[in-house]
């Protein structure tokens, strides 16, 4: 029950900094041309399923395109279900960048590159991980 509970908060408050930045700073070491990535769910996520790690070690030449296509078949989705990839909480990036000139622009100061994915009912209402203002009718958005 215990390990449940802890897969349940985000990465970042079941490791001390420290103790991710050590994890990185090994990481690298041993494998140079791989980008550490941190791969989670949305907290408020109602129709993708979780995915069986959170860990990744990307090579750095894979763009975010070919990236997405793993995670796709990784969460079993069928072609017509959507679903967003979002860099530090924050946005999305272009889908022709490397993973490395992503990690580049978007690592955290612990050293792994944090993403979250998020289905397509989530992107635009009330509550979506990025920063975004909303009309009343959550029919629009303008993003800030």
């Amino acid at each position: 029950m215990m390990f449940m509970f802890l897969r349940s908060k985000p990465f970042k408050q079941r490791k001390s900094f420290a103790a991710r930045k050590h994890e990185v700073a090994g990481i690298r070491a041993k494998f140079p041309t791989k980008i550490p990535v941190i791969l989670e769910r949305y907290q408020k996520e109602k129709h993708l399923p979780s995915l069986d790690k959170t860990k990744f070690l990307v090579p750095e030449e894979l763009t975010l395109s070919q990236f997405i296509t793993v995670i796709r078949n990784r969460l079993h989705l069928v072609p017509r279900q959507a679903f967003y990839l979002l860099i530090n909480n924050g946005g999305m990036s272009s889908m022709s960048l490397t993973m490395v000139e992503i990690y580049k622009d978007h690592k955290d100061e612990d050293g792994f590159l944090y993403m979250t994915y998020a289905s397509q009912e989530m992107f635009g209402c009330p509550g979506a991980p990025w920063d975004v203002r909303f009309d009343t009718t959550c029919q629009s958005e303008i993003f800030t």
